[in-house]
């Protein structure tokens, strides 16, 4: 996606919106601020409920029916959608940082986990008193949803965001290119070895113009699911105290009650664990080999295509790749989607997504009641009601979504979370549009040299998160 404005606001400088904020972002992130028009400011000159979302204009009026829906029960409250056009998560909340320190922030944001803790950590307010007092109607809600989800959004003990949809890193393969192999289906508990063997027959099978495994330098789908699989990561994870509250009210009962915590953090730099080279070291083996391409900077955008006319192999994604690959023309036995390689574990990584009520806001009493309106299985059916990406609910998550579209195996989804339940997040904490930058920098050095090359990269990567990590979000 790419943002393009027409009336101009005045711009501010990179130091005034900082100072504005309270927050210091690392330049490398942010190297200028993004002109905004008035058309990017939801709600902008009038009383309604301004909800922001990342996307185009057609992406705000298919809500249209959840707006419509919301209004009829709550006829007092004017809700207005606004789309934000941006390159990535990272651009969207870029402007709506500008926005806040342009004192024209919205009421309400969708967020997803790369910008979760930035939002709590800095603008957003938490939900604990809402969810306290409307406890017996959100019950159903919670038990509809992993408690892995739920996690994702809590920091230092508060619940922030209501998870909506999310989607984890499974592993996508290509059906006529593992039959030409010779390759079955793969074993729910394959491993990195068996992974790396399908790439080598796929590759013997299918020589030239054709790539046995695709991915991407970015925080989801990249180096990090094969560190979660390894049992490591490039940040040292750990959890804050907190959130009982929460999980004896909703999740009592739930078989992983005591995993659950006050929330995720990610405090110190961890590219120097011998784990980390070995990962490393197994992609930068896949990429000297021909096996995997050297990782593609962005989100891919050109790989649904590159997956739909049968060039490429086996690529990590979401469930939000069902209906461009159906509108690309794949038939729903044409790919298939598989658990991620087991190595140590078989952690799987997910990102998620869902609203944040800002501290702004000029009704909060509203801005919940649009968060729990849209957290209702009515909501969630007139938002998603084609496989965009993968709904919250667990029970939204069925054959009637993917028929006729693929694909076979569709109930691997959400299984990721039932059947591993300590699959976490993609490691985002306050500073992570400085972490990613770090970690982006550095990865295609890494996989693309030798071992010394590869030692000098993770070096290089340990410092430029150090340096990151002590950066106020």
């Amino acid at each position: 996606m790419t943002g393009a404005t027409t009336g101009r606001l005045r711009e501010f400088s990179r130091r005034t919106a900082l100072g504005a904020l309270g927050v210091g972002i690392v330049g490398a992130t942010v190297a200028s601020w993004p002109r905004l028009s008035g058309t990017d400011i939801p709600g902008r000159g009038d009383n309604s409920l301004s909800i922001a979302i990342m996307g185009t204009a057609a992406d705000a009026a298919a809500r249209q029916r959840a707006i419509d829906a919301f209004t009829r029960l709550h006829p007092d409250i004017r809700v207005k959608v606004q789309a934000i056009q941006a390159v990535d998560w990272k651009d969207f909340f870029t402007k709506i940082l500008t926005m806040v320190a342009a004192g024209t922030p919205p009421d309400v944001v969708y967020v997803a986990t790369e910008g979760a803790q930035l939002f709590a950590d800095k603008l957003a307010h938490p939900l604990d008193e809402y969810l306290r007092r409307d406890a017996a109607d959100m019950a159903e809600f919670f038990d509809d949803v992993h408690p892995s989800l739920v996690e994702a959004f809590m920091y230092k003990g508060s619940l922030f965001q209501l998870p909506m949809d999310w989607n984890a890193a499974n592993m996508y393969y290509n059906t006529t290119a593992f039959a030409q192999a010779g390759l079955e289906r793969p074993a729910d508990d394959w491993t990195h070895v068996d992974f790396r063997n399908s790439l080598a027959a796929m590759r013997k099978a299918r020589p030239s113009d054709f790539t046995p495994y695709y991915w991407t330098n970015r925080l989801f789908g990249g180096v990090v699911p094969w560190l979660y699989a390894n049992d490591t990561s490039f940040l040292k994870e750990t959890r804050s105290t907190g959130g009982d509250w929460l999980w004896d009210s909703f999740y009592a009962n739930d078989p992983s009650r005591n995993l659950r915590s006050g929330g995720y953090q990610w405090l110190e730099p961890n590219a120097d664990d011998p784990r980390v080279f070995e990962t490393f070291d197994y992609l930068r083996g896949l990429v000297k080999d021909g096996l995997g391409v050297r990782p593609e900077e962005g989100g891919g955008s050109s790989l649904v295509g590159l997956f739909a006319s049968n060039r490429i192999g086996t690529t990590p994604a979401g469930g939000y790749w069902v209906q461009g690959l159906h509108e690309a023309g794949m038939k729903e036995n044409d790919y298939d989607v598989a658990f991620f390689p087991k190595w140590r574990s078989q952690r799987h990584q997910f990102g998620t997504a869902g609203y944040a009520i800002m501290k702004t806001a000029k009704d909060k009493d509203a801005a919940w009641e649009w968060i729990k309106f849209s957290a209702s299985r009515e909501a969630m059916e007139l938002i998603f009601p084609n496989p965009v990406t993968t709904p919250a609910r667990r029970s939204m998550v069925n054959e009637a979504l993917y028929s006729g579209k693929g694909p076979a195996h569709w109930k691997v989804f959400y299984d990721t979370l039932d059947k591993y339940p300590t699959t976490g997040p993609i490691p985002a904490p306050p500073q992570q549009a400085a972490v990613e930058t770090a970690l982006m920098k550095n990865v295609s050095l890494a996989v693309s040299g030798d071992e010394r090359q590869l030692k000098q990269a993770l070096e290089s990567m340990q410092r430029d998160l150090e340096l990151a990590l002590r950066r106020q979000s």
